[in-house]
């Protein structure tokens, strides 16, 4: 029996990226796949591809998530995925001098708000089951500061501190609710290329952005989805308020031999 046999599952922002990798191996382990996601025409040419369902959602949106509801009154597991950096139309500053308020609360109402409204949207549709797994995608900059992207990395510390909440709660109530978080670092998606670009330096552009990076190259959405595939299984009924990295070994340490 595949792993998530007769499970519904819900990702925002599946379209592309993780999201779309997560939406891929949900569907291959037997999951009734749903894609959630703001981008019409990507959202549902994706779901179409895979063969799962399409619904359009703003996750900023508490309305948008009423209709999801409506549309699917219970489901089994929900990935919080959909989220901006904030650079998404060009450099903006987002350093904690500069940055300006409106770009700040762009930020955190996707990446914070979306997450907190799915949690709740996810809580009522499991808690008649009584069981259920809520996935939220923070970051490696949920974990660390980040200098020139403070409203990402705010949103994302955010994330994990709410995921944590969430668990606890639905611990208390008494259901088989599991909530937890996958902290990814640098992840070959389509979030990279206005850095990377396509010109002849683009190889020594990547090279340089996981210089730092143990293992010294991009991890894949394949391989975050992989993580997403543990957590919404019935192999890890016992993990809860959980963080995983994956990181290539960014958060291990420093990787210099002391002399």
């Amino acid at each position: 029996m595949r792993k998530l046999e007769n499970k519904i599952c819900v990702i925002t922002g599946g379209g592309r990226g993780i999201g779309r990798a997560i939406a891929e191996s949900f569907h291959a382990e037997g999951a009734t796949v749903v894609i959630a996601d703001i981008d019409a025409d990507m959202g549902s040419n994706t779901a179409a591809q895979i063969g799962c369902h399409f619904e359009p959602l703003d996750v900023r949106d508490d309305k948008g998530w009423a209709r999801l509801l409506a549309r699917f009154p219970q489901f089994d597991v929900l990935v919080n995925n959909a989220g901006i950096t904030g650079f998404e139309n060009g450099f903006v500053a987002h350093d904690p001098e500069h940055a300006s308020l409106e770009d700040w609360r762009a930020v955190h109402a996707v990446n914070l708000d979306g997450t907190f409204l799915g949690c709740q949207a996810a809580i009522r549709a499991m808690k008649a089951n009584g069981t259920g797994s809520i996935i939220n995608i923070s970051s490696r900059s949920g974990l660390v500061g980040i200098p020139m992207a403070a409203a990402y990395a705010s949103s994302k510390a955010a994330i994990r501190n709410h995921t944590k909440t969430v668990a606890l709660y639905c611990a208390q109530q008494g259901w088989r609710i599991r909530c937890n978080s996958i902290h990814p670092a640098a992840i070959l998606t389509p979030i990279w290329e206005p850095m990377l670009g396509d010109g002849p330096d683009r190889s020594a552009r990547m090279a340089s952005l996981v210089a730092d990076t143990p293992l010294k190259r991009f991890g894949t959405p394949e391989e975050v989805a992989a993580l997403a595939l543990l957590l919404a299984s019935d192999e890890a009924t016992y993990m809860t308020g959980a963080e995983l990295n994956i990181d290539g070994g960014l958060l291990a340490g420093a990787a210099a031999t002391p002399g």
